[in-house]
């Protein structure tokens, strides 16, 4: 299996951005959809996007379209979430995950792969 290892998270004020990374060993990535995901205290993991291996084709969760970007590096074996326009709900620890078959999941459960996240707090 693919090991991911996010990095970017932070403190930033509402309205800021911030961008995450998410670095891959032991595989190439460009065999693999990739999503990224967060979960805030005491609720669910929830999708945020998803990108395909080669990412000409994305998804978003309606909270984040039109303020977040994912994007993926295959050379450089990395993922990407530009975040712009970060508000207060955004706040969570994020997570990117892999996976080994057709992209398009939002399920976490559909995912092989999984970094141990980075924390985003935005204040108000």
């Amino acid at each position: 299996q693919v090991q991911l290892v996010e990095s970017g998270g932070g403190l930033v004020q509402a309205g800021g951005s911030l961008r995450l990374s998410c670095a891959a060993s032991g595989r190439t990535i460009s065999s693999y959809a990739m999503g990224w995901f967060r979960q805030a205290p005491g609720k669910e993991r929830e999708f945020v996007a998803t990108i395909n291996w080669s990412g000409s084709n994305t998804n978003y969760a309606d909270s984040v379209k039109g303020r977040f970007t994912i994007y993926r590096d295959n050379a450089k074996n990395t993922m990407y979430l530009q975040m712009n326009s970060l508000k207060p709900e955004d706040t969570a620890d994020y997570y990117c995950a892999a996976r080994s078959r057709v992209w398009g999941a939002t399920n976490p459960r559909d995912y092989d792969s999984w970094g141990q996240g980075t924390q985003v707090t935005v204040s108000s």
